[in-house]
């Protein structure tokens, strides 16, 4: 079996529609799986999400994303398996740079998802207030919910 960190520098897919990401959010919801969460720059979550916890983070980030990617594709949203995913990686619209490397320089995820438990991922940049803020209200609200 593949460790956290094989699968996330791995060959992954990308999910260029608005509308394959609708799709692959409903396909990660109905799988009945636990998925931890990642904010980057956060800690690393403890425990998975799932059910009514799980949906509410995807709602939060797809509404970041199409509040944020003002673009008519999507394209910065990356799976191990577009059927049956292990990995999820979410660039933050507001820190994309090169999202290949062309620019020599790894830009993080805002978020991962994964099956697997996350190991920690290194990012130079600061993790802006706001973003810090919106994440913590998001577990914050989930956490009032259990």
């Amino acid at each position: 079996m593949k460790t956290f960190a094989q699968i996330l520098n791995g060959p992954l897919y990308g999910i260029i529609s608005w509308e394959k990401w609708d799709e692959f959010r409903a396909r990660i919801l109905g799988g009945g799986q636990a998925w931890y969460v990642y904010a980057v720059g956060h800690g690393v979550p403890e425990a998975p999400f799932r059910d009514e916890a799980l949906a509410h983070a995807l709602e939060e980030i797809h509404a970041v994303l199409k509040r944020e990617h003002e673009e008519d594709y999507l394209g910065i949203v990356y799976a191990d398996d577009l059927e049956a995913p292990c990995l999820v990686k979410v660039y933050d619209p507001n820190n994309l740079g090169s999202t290949c490397g062309s620019s020599g320089r790894v830009i993080p995820p805002g978020w991962v998802l994964s099956l697997l438990p996350p190991d920690p991922i290194a990012s130079d940049m600061p993790l802006p207030n706001n973003r810090r803020r919106w994440w913590q209200n998001l577990l914050d609200r989930i956490e009032s919910r259990h």
